[in-house]
């Protein structure tokens, strides 16, 4: 049934990347003159969940770095390194620069200087789930220095714009943008059918069930993939030759399931103590959880940090939304979905 499990992974990077061609052309237009030796530019790549952008982002690096193989290319999950030292810290550690940097005592502007001092091969750096970063002053660090080009990954523009000061925006806002938008149903069955040809013996699953897997998946590929993969496990642990709609209608709740909870893990203690706060208590407002929020953690961040920790839980499904942005109150998920 599965012949490369790889190819079902989201994370899987194809050697064609479907329904971008737009954005790709974009991106590689800003960011070719920066491997002719051009200054470094900031890019902006905001959509929803699903959306393909981090598949996109890393796509366009490896097409730039295949064509100029002295740009040097640095992923970083803002999820993981959401504070301001750990996102300098994996920076300069691929770049070897981080051998005698403490975690404890090795101030930020040492970081900083290291980064100005550089003076090797260009460098693209992708902030992804960039909006999960405590500090927004990275951006302004890395825009300012030439050998270094960064691409801003986040969910929503507005909302990562309004953590930004004046001058940060003013910098920002003159920059590139690209903008992606949910998957229409056809799509995402041509992006499945790809993974299919690939990943699944031939004949494991057939259009309708790819069709009713877009259908489910409501334009997110995350999920669509997710959805497949889970049911052609299904289908090889009952040692079925074809994925069919009983298998994966069985597959569909916990598919969701692991994603939702693939999420969770990937909280920092944070956005985890806002997350139960909502659990055990919402519908609260957001004022409400805060206060939650407070008493609980030591060293607390401020609530327009928490508001965009709402937004992000939001997106991912782990809490609800309600109301208008004045009344809004957010709640746990209803257990049916």
């Amino acid at each position: 049934m599965i012949r490369d499990a790889e190819v079902l992974d989201e994370g899987f990077v194809p050697n064609d990347l479907q329904h971008r061609d737009a954005e790709l052309t974009h991106l590689e237009s800003v960011l070719r003159p920066f491997a002719d030796g051009a200054p470094g530019q900031s890019v902006i790549i905001t959509g929803p969940t699903g959306a393909g952008k981090t598949v996109t982002a890393k796509y366009v690096i490896e097409q730039l770095t295949d064509a100029a193989p002295a740009v040097q290319s640095i992923h970083l999950n803002c999820w993981r390194s959401h504070t301001q030292f750990r996102a300098f810290y994996r920076i300069l550690d691929e770049l070897g620069l981080a051998t005698d940097i403490h975690r404890g005592s090795t101030p930020h502007d040492e970081l900083i200087s290291r980064l100005e001092a550089y003076d090797g091969n260009p460098v693209v750096v992708v902030l992804d789930e960039a909006d999960q970063l405590d500090s927004t002053d990275i951006f302004y660090d890395l825009h300012s220095l030439p050998k270094f080009a960064q691409l801003i990954v986040a969910n929503d523009r507005d909302q990562l714009f309004g953590r930004l000061n004046s001058r940060l925006q003013s910098r920002l806002q003159s920059g590139e943008h690209v903008t992606m938008s949910r998957y229409p149903p056809d799509e995402l069955v041509s992006i499945l059918s790809v993974r299919v040809r690939w990943g699944l013996e031939t004949g494991a699953v057939s259009q309708d069930i790819l069709e009713r897997i877009a259908d489910a998946a409501a334009g997110d590929a995350r999920v669509a993939l997710g959805m497949l993969r889970r049911a052609a496990n299904y289908a090889v642990r009952e040692q079925r030759d074809e994925i069919t709609f009983e298998v994966l209608e069985a597959a569909m709740p916990d598919a969701r399931a692991q994603i939702r909870q693939r999420n969770v893990d990937a909280l920092n203690d944070h956005q985890r103590a806002v997350l139960d706060t909502v659990r055990a208590y919402g519908p609260l407002s957001p004022q409400e959880i805060y206060d939650h929020y407070e008493q609980q953690m030591d060293d607390p961040n401020q609530l327009r940090t928490v508001k965009s920790y709402l937004s992000k839980l939001t997106e991912y499904r782990l809490i609800e939304a309600e109301g208008s942005t004045r009344d809004r109150v957010y709640r746990s998920v209803k257990s049916t979905e």
